[in-house]
């Protein structure tokens, strides 16, 4: 998988060796993988199995399909020391008619400058552009106001509302291939 460059991000795949290495807590091991500083509450274990809403067992077993597409954030070199800012990720590969499910998040002392924005649009541009793909979704809570500009910003429209078990009613937003 390629690294995707936006104008002053670098986002590059997540292996399982990076997964792996998070779900161990080996802190240097992730820095060492990922060739960046790390924010002080980044990585965790809670923040990984969110995200990724699966266990290293299923990953391990089919990583193309669960780690298909999944990027971090890093910052761009030219810009001074490399830190990782965040993660976009998608909740495995195409599913049946050719959808996939798109989550975001950036590190709070990075958060409101736009990053999560920008690495969603080139996330989402270059998932659309792959062989198999015709919509991408992503849900989040209507009180999330920032989170519900992000998807805004890169073309999503609101398709309906969900009940999840645990976060209660949930928005649904849609993007399809143009």
């Amino acid at each position: 998988m390629t690294i995707l460059f936006t104008k002053r991000l670098e986002l590059v795949p997540v292996t399982f060796d990076l997964v792996e290495a998070v779900l161990s807590e080996r802190r240097d091991d992730v820095r060492r993988i990922v060739g960046a500083e790390l924010p002080d509450a980044w990585p965790g274990r809670a923040l990984v199995e969110r995200a990724f809403s699966a266990s290293i067992e299923a990953i391990q077993k089919d990583p193309e399909h669960r780690l298909w597409g999944d990027r971090l954030l890093l910052t761009r070199k030219e810009d001074g020391p490399q830190r990782l800012v965040g993660s976009v990720v998608f909740h495995g590969s195409p599913r049946d008619g050719g959808m996939v499910e798109v989550g975001y998040g950036v590190e709070e002392s990075s958060q409101g400058q736009g990053y999560a924005t920008e690495a969603t649009i080139a996330q989402v541009d270059w998932a659309l552009a792959q062989p198999g793909v015709r919509r991408i979704e992503a849900t989040t809570p209507p009180w999330h106001s920032a989170s519900v500009r992000v998807l805004e910003k890169a073309g999503f429209v609101r398709v309906g509302l969900d009940d999840h078990p645990f976060l209660g009613e949930i928005l649904r937003f849609g993007r399809d291939r143009a």
